[in-house]
């Protein structure tokens, strides 16, 4: 069972600050002071198209671009033959494009690929690759053609993304069934042995991940903890005879289980 957050990303080389994002936003860089992709994504922007100019740009690197390192591809050669699933707040779709099985997959937090109507108007969400490229395309002067600004094709309101901010975050068909496989797998491995692996998990949501992976180490003798997190790698006394704890780079680490 893998539970994994934005450290697995990290390690796998999307960093938003420093040299990636100079070489990606250095117009934005400049004109707002931003120093990192996360802050230039809260800003409120005067125009829904220098909005959406800054959001193509951000979707493009971070959802469409491949990942400088090949960490998910290092995990996926360690489980591919084994009876896994996969939990993650990651939003960036590393896993599928690293050849896991989507029907083994939970994004709980959503999907960078994916527009939902901002009302919204229904429990839907909309492929947005098509669109994104457009507007990273054809943007001028940090701004995207008003033609390309997208709308919901139910209510015509604007759409925005399916990333779990508020209240209106969509949880739409593939979302329910998700989690339906997540809860499955987990009643088909009750007190069998399992491995709960929790790789870069932080404490932004750790109710999501490493607090079930915990409670269910615990509930479980057959069950093993292990925890790979640079700098946070820890576990609670309580489990401290069934975890593994590693404090390095996550990448490091599978390439040396490898």
């Amino acid at each position: 069972m893998i539970g994994a957050g934005a450290g697995f990303s990290t390690s796998a080389g999307f960093i938003y600050t420093g040299e990636r994002f100079q070489k990606y936003f250095s117009d934005f860089a400049e004109k707002y002071g931003f120093s990192d992709m996360y802050s230039g994504g809260f800003y409120q922007y005067s125009t829904p198209e220098e909005h959406w100019a800054y959001w193509s740009r951000y979707i493009f690197v971070n959802r469409y671009m491949d990942a400088p390192k090949p960490v998910y591809e290092e995990l996926f050669e360690l489980v591919k033959d084994k009876d896994y699933f996969a939990i993650t707040t990651n939003v960036d779709h590393c896993f599928q494009k690293a050849g896991f099985d989507n029907k083994r997959l939970f994004y709980t937090q959503g999907d960078y690929g994916l527009f939902q109507c901002s009302e919204p108007c229904c429990q839907e969400t909309f492929d947005n690759e098509d669109i994104i490229l457009q507007m990273v395309e054809k943007q001028k002067d940090m701004c995207i053609p008003p033609k390309l600004l997208p709308v919901c094709p139910h209510c015509g309101k604007p759409m925005t993304m399916n990333l779990r901010s508020d209240n209106n975050f969509v949880e739409d068909e593939g979302w329910h069934k998700a989690s339906e496989r997540y809860s499955e797998f987990l009643r088909r491995h009750r007190n069998m042995k399992v491995l709960f692996l929790e790789l870069g998990v932080g404490y932004n949501t750790p109710i999501i991940i490493k607090y079930p992976f915990w409670q269910m180490t615990a509930q479980n003798p057959e069950a093993t903890y292990a925890c790979i997190n640079y700098g946070e790698a820890f576990c609670p006394s309580e489990i401290k005879k069934q975890s593994i704890c590693i404090n390095a780079d996550i990448g490091e680490v599978l390439k040396d289980l490898r």
